[in-house]
């Protein structure tokens, strides 16, 4: 495994990071994996030097976070690994019980700490953007976080470009806990975060660790089957809509696949983790092959040809996922 930093921060984390969404409770989604079927996955990612966990509190509602507490936490030393999780999705139907408010903040954090058992995580994600809260409320809540010794760095996900940079501008402004991160959705079907998210990622030092860069199993020929989660994943039908442009990027990540004799997967997850200014792609594991497949691209380069082949087919779209 092959490790590197963090954006700009001194943090090193794995090429890979294992997203645990799929860690939890089947009653949050029928798709996910109970606490006995999660704990391989997590194990062989351990083993294989992964040291990058993704998590958030919104994932079977904390399920995802004890999961991990009663599996990652107690097979590898806490200082060996690096934990993310997230706040920002209703907990409950209760109206402060969700968004980035101080206080939902604060009690997240603890909330977040106390199902993982664990006295800090390494980075805090804010899940999305809260238009109906102040900037500044939400950025000085972060900071008390960090100062408090809860959470090491701050990382934010899906948003306009404008949203994050006038955020960090504040942070510089206010002497406040800067974001690191930026964890947006990127992959071979979706790439209008390279129009203004990337490079700005890449002119501040800003760490990337895409979402669904297997775009929900699409590029990985998965979808063709009548699994259970192409039928219940309802971000998946929102997002993909199954247009000639999505067919046309699928058979030339196919092409490319059968040419080196690999599965589709390990060719799609290699564009994206070779793309300038991605840290590490989030990948998700609920079958024996899928680790195998993320680590085997890790080993894939692929020729100016392929890379060219590849992206040929791409239209703009709208912007999926805020």
């Amino acid at each position: 495994m092959q490790y590197t930093r963090l954006g700009s921060s001194g943090l090193k984390v794995s090429r890979l990071c294992l997203g645990c969404m799929t860690y939890g409770s089947s009653q949050w989604r029928d798709w996910v994996l109970e606490e006995d079927a999660s704990r391989p996955f997590i194990r062989k990612a351990l083993d294989a030097g992964i040291n990058f966990f993704d998590t958030a509190d919104m994932y079977s509602l904390g399920g995802s976070e004890e999961v991990l507490s009663r599996t990652l936490l107690q097979d590898a030393r806490r200082e060996d690994v690096v934990l993310a999780t997230k706040v920002y999705n209703p907990m409950s139907d209760k109206p402060n019980d969700r968004g980035l408010s101080r206080k939902h903040i604060l009690d997240a954090i603890d909330g977040s700490l106390r199902r993982l058992k664990t006295d800090y995580v390494d980075l805090y994600i804010i899940h999305r953007f809260d238009p109906e809260t102040p900037l500044m409320e939400t950025l000085e809540a972060l900071d008390t976080v960090v100062r408090s010794g809860k959470a090491r760095y701050i990382g934010a996900s899906s948003m306009a470009s404008w949203q994050f940079m006038r955020m960090l501008g504040m942070q510089e402004q206010h002497g406040l806990a800067r974001f690191v991160s930026m964890q947006n959705h990127y992959n071979l079907i979706y790439r209008e975060e390279e129009r203004e998210m990337l490079p700005l990622c890449q002119e501040l030092g800003i760490g990337v660790t895409p979402w669904s860069p297997l775009a929900r199993g699409l590029l990985a020929g998965s979808r063709k089957h009548d699994t259970l989660r192409a039928r219940t994943d309802e971000p998946a039908l929102r997002w993909y809509d199954q247009h000639e442009d999505e067919e046309h990027i699928v058979a030339a990540v196919e092409r490319v696949a059968a040419e080196r004799g690999v599965p589709p997967a390990q060719v799609a997850l290699s564009w994206v983790a070779s793309r300038p200014g991605v840290t590490s792609p989030i990948v998700g594991a609920s079958k024996p092959h899928h680790l195998d497949d993320a680590l085997a691209a890790m080993e894939i380069h692929l020729s100016e040809n392929e890379v060219r082949l590849l992206e040929s087919c791409y239209r703009p779209r709208p912007v999926a996922g805020h």
